[in-house]
């Protein structure tokens, strides 16, 4: 089945013929695990809705070093070998760019299960692992490939067009630093740029964990100078402002709420979709505690609160049921509610704490260190390199 094409395409098959001079495009299209590499790579394409993530690519990319380290690559007898170690191979993958803070999951199930929804008709999986022994191993079928009866191994193939993917990432993630820190430099010759930088960092094809950022950011500040009295009595209050708190990692599954307001204690949940299921689900989270969603849409909050509510009624059936749940939702923000948002920081002068916001949470995201957090005068090339031979 021929290959989906997109940007990063021309450079896997570019790859693929530097090691396999004219024979690149055949065997993309004859090889499912380069196929599904090149799905894994849509976001390679900086204008793409795929999230940047890391964790599918350094499952099989440890796997494939460790297979071409002991040499089976060149020679036979992987079908002997006792299998790569999980420490080791978990250590292997956070010494990679971006990948300091990677769990089990893709190496444990994640990659087959989502391989197979790729290629549900497919013989193999990528990942052959035993529970017991905790010792894993590439399938070897998946790295040869048959071309009119000669078999060609792509491995060495398949570990530089991960190091190629992690590196353009890695450039566009510098670019995207550098943009934040020059646009702070000259917020006073131009105070209108910071303003269009964020506002297009809020569309709706934007990559997730920076629409969450982003989002974390603008409402932070938003809500920094709003104060509120509170006390045990009349006669003794205390005044205290409103501060947004991160819970978790950005875009994580891990079935925690993204943000917490002190000392309201109003939840926020971000969201890419308008999905009555998830909704629910989120609100079971905190057992029917109101939580106000952040969603990545243009459309109204009334349209969001809508759609949720016909799903829901077209999924329950029950009326007072399902506004049980919707009773749950506090408040929706959508994007143009965050500009709206962003615009009054912006007459407060207080643009430019946004964008410090944004760069200090993207360097906690991306495992990103930096030796000047305070004033982000520091080079933004100074996280970890490509994938290097080991």
């Amino acid at each position: 089945m021929p290959a989906v094409r997109h940007n990063f395409t021309k450079t896997i098959v570019r790859i693929l013929n530097s090691h396999h001079p004219g024979k690149g495009d055949l065997i993309l299209d004859c090889s499912e695990l380069l196929q599904y590499i090149n799905i894994k790579t849509k976001a390679a394409d900086r204008g793409s809705k795929s999230r940047a993530a890391f964790a599918n690519h350094y499952a099989v990319y440890v796997l494939v070093e460790d297979y071409i380290n002991k040499g089976y690559d060149q020679n036979d007898g992987y079908q002997d070998y006792e299998g790569a170690q999980y420490k080791a191979l978990l250590q292997r993958q956070r010494e990679l760019p971006f990948g300091g803070k990677l769990q089990n999951h893709a190496l444990n199930h994640r990659v087959n299960e989502e391989f197979k929804k790729c290629f549900p008709a497919s013989s193999h999986l990528p990942i052959i692992r035993d529970p017991e022994t905790k010792r894993y191993w590439i399938n070897e079928n998946i790295l040869k490939v048959d071309l009119s009866g000669t078999q060609i191994n792509i491995a060495q193939s398949v570990k530089a067009i991960i190091e190629a993917y992690v590196e353009a990432r890695q450039k566009a993630f510098s670019e995207f630093m550098s943009y934040c820190q020059e646009i702070m430099k000259i917020q006073k010759e131009d105070p209108g740029k910071p303003a269009d930088f964020i506002k297009g960092l809020l569309r709706p094809n934007i990559d997730a964990r920076i629409f969450e950022i982003v989002s974390y950011s603008i409402l932070r500040q938003y809500y920094s100078d709003q104060q509120i009295y509170w006390g045990w009595s009349p006669d003794e209050l205390n005044a205290e402002f409103l501060v947004l708190y991160k819970t978790g990692r950005t875009n994580a599954n891990d079935g925690g709420i993204d943000f917490v307001m002190k000392p309201l204690g109003r939840f926020f949940q971000v969201t890419e979709t308008i999905d009555a299921g998830k909704y629910f689900l989120d609100i079971d989270k905190v057992q029917r505690y109101p939580i106000t969603f952040v969603v990545k849409t243009e459309q109204t909050a009334e349209e969001v609160l809508e759609t949720v509510r016909n799903q829901a009624t077209a999924r329950y059936g029950i009326t007072a049921f399902v506004q049980r749940y919707m009773d749950c939702v506090e408040e929706v923000i959508n994007i143009p509610a965050l500009m709206h948002r962003f615009d009054e920081v912006l007459k407060k002068g207080d643009g430019n704490k946004v964008i410090k916001e944004i760069v200090l949470q993207s360097r906690v995201e991306f495992n990103v260190e930096s030796e000047e957090d305070d004033d982000f005068e520091d080079d933004t090339h100074n996280h970890r390199s490509t994938p290097q031979k080991r």
